[in-house]
């Protein structure tokens, strides 16, 4: 609208005011000579600044006044001041009129170039398809992406777009989806291809609009190529049989570690020397996916913390216990040898705790339910942790005499060692720790506290994260990977686990799992 040559608009519309301001000083007491400056007023809508409007408009506005006071001895006064009063509104209403559907065009005019801008612009592809298939409307980056020009789409059905051999299918479906259109988001778990113009197939992930007007009914496709997200999801699987390799090869060595303790410590050291190469490796491999990248990281770092102590122990345990060859020293080769057996112990118990891990991630732990005296259970873990007790420690039991559940007694058994273990680490000697059971409305709620070293506030969100070690425990020995484990375990029983703790005041870890009992009382 407001692309013509201004200048002849603006002199036609001077032109028909003089006239009209000629005609009616000529004959005042003709009225419809005020429809001259109307006309006036309605050629500007054709002009793109609003100014002209209203020169134009208050021109004619001054002329219909002073068109009062022109001699007129036919009529009355009050007559020609009733009609040019009439104009006058008529002139400023249709003034006011021109402006607004002058804005009001401006506005559509400018969301169109929006409109037009984001279609032009996308980094989608954009095609819009009729009824038939038939393509009516393409976007720079479709023509990109399947290397046509425009004029080359345009009529075309879609499945020029469409491998060969899936035509009948995404024909027989695109008739499918005229019955019943709807919406359909990016990424719904189909593997969908298509074709360039030189015949070359392409991963691309498609979302579905549809709407409809008298015409017909059309469709809009939004297409982006993934190519780069597939070749990355084939390195990440690349990258995952490399890892299961490595966790293959760490579950070898804790077979190994059981016969011989020399063949242990060498082959551990081979392992973390190996982890450490493969880290180097992976490390540019894993860049894109941050999650496994911290997982590996955070792995290798624990794991050549924790073994590279129990292993030194191990050496200069055993280059001590070679000096000691006098019949009276033998106390001190069983010292020596007790330090070997601890640390081979706690290499186990590291071992344990990263195959359980993997197996999780695997998701090969499977539960076994059976009939479990609970108490009976929990005398046989203290039992065995007495051993790792501080000078002084002692269990506070709130138990009853005999507790019986459904569930699975080893993931049961792995969780009350777990933090049991854990309530004597963290604890100084000659503290207690208080062990609560209670069966009730089908549930079994354990409860372990400690008065231990606690944990800080803003380290409470992660304690049940893989690996991750709170800042107070750096300097004791541990995974960080078995609240993690009992966590899982938890989920996998129906039950959950929670705490609550202070720093330097202790904590309580709640487990709660379903229980039924085998007589079927509560």
């Amino acid at each position: 609208m407001f692309k013509e040559n201004p200048l002849p608009i603006i002199l036609f519309s001077i032109a028909v005011i003089g006239a009209t301001a000629f005609m009616q000083y000529q004959q005042p007491e003709y009225s419809f000579f005020d429809g001259g400056y109307i006309i006036a007023i309605l050629l500007t809508i054709f002009l793109k600044d609003d100014l002209y409007t209203r020169i134009f408009g208050v021109t004619g506005l001054i002329f219909t006044i002073i068109s009062v006071y022109y001699p007129n001895a036919a009529e009355p006064d009050v007559q020609i001041w009733m009609q040019h009063i009439f104009s006058a509104v008529v002139i400023v209403m249709t003034m006011t009129l021109v402006i607004y559907l002058k804005r009001l065009y401006r506005s559509l005019e400018r969301e169109e170039r929006q409109v037009n801008a984001l279609f032009e612009h996308a980094t989608e592809g954009i095609i819009l398809t009729n009824g038939k298939g038939q393509i009516i409307l393409v976007n720079p980056e479709a023509e990109r992406l399947f290397g046509y020009e425009k004029h080359e789409l345009l009529n075309q059905t879609i499945e020029l777009l469409i491998p060969k051999r899936l035509h009948n299918k995404h024909e027989h479906s695109r008739a499918e989806f005229y019955k019943n259109p709807g919406n359909r988001k990016m990424g719904q778990g189909r593997d969908l291809f298509a074709k360039r113009k030189d015949g070359s197939e392409f991963p691309v992930e498609i979302s579905l609009s549809h709407f409809s007007d008298k015409k017909g009914q059309y469709v809009i496709a939004f297409i982006i190529d993934i190519t780069q997200r597939k070749e990355a999801e084939k390195k990440l699987l690349h990258q995952k049989e490399q890892l299961e390799s490595i966790t293959n090869d760490v579950r070898k060595l804790n077979t190994e570690l059981e016969t011989k303790v020399e063949e242990r410590t060498l082959i551990l050291k081979e392992a973390l020397h190996e982890l450490e190469r493969s880290q180097l490796e992976l490390e540019d491999a894993l860049n894109k996916e941050k999650e496994l990248n911290e997982i590996k990281s955070r792995f290798v770092s624990m794991a050549s913390h924790e073994f590279r102590t129990p292993l030194s122990t191990i050496l200069s345990s055993a280059t001590l216990i070679s000096r000691y060859q006098q019949g009276e020293e033998q106390p001190q080769r069983e010292k020596h040898v007790k330090r070997v057996k601890d640390a081979v112990k706690h290499l186990n118990d590291l071992l344990e705790d990263f195959l359980s891990f993997g197996k999780l991630e695997e998701g090969k732990v499977e539960t076994k339910l059976e009939p479990v005296n609970l108490a009976q259970l929990l005398e046989e873990v203290e039992d065995e942790l007495k051993p790792s007790m501080k000078e002084g420690q002692s269990f506070n039991r709130d138990i009853p005499e005999t507790i019986t559940c459904t569930t699975d007694k080893r993931l049961m058994k792995h969780t009350l060692i777990n933090i049991l273990s854990n309530a004597i680490k963290f604890s100084d000697p000659g503290k207690s720790i208080h062990v609560r059971m209670v069966q009730d409305n089908g549930r079994l709620t354990i409860s372990v506290k400690d008065e231990g070293i606690g944990v800080a506030k803003e380290d409470q969100e992660y304690l049940f994260d893989s690996f991750f070690r709170a800042k107070n425990a750096f300097n004791i020995q541990g995974t960080g990977l078995g609240l993690h484990i009992v966590k899982r375990y938890m989920n996998l029983l129906g039950g959950d686990i929670r705490f609550e703790s202070e720093l330097n005041q202790g904590t309580t870890v709640i487990v709660s799992v379903p229980c039924s009992s085998i007589n079927g009382n509560q």
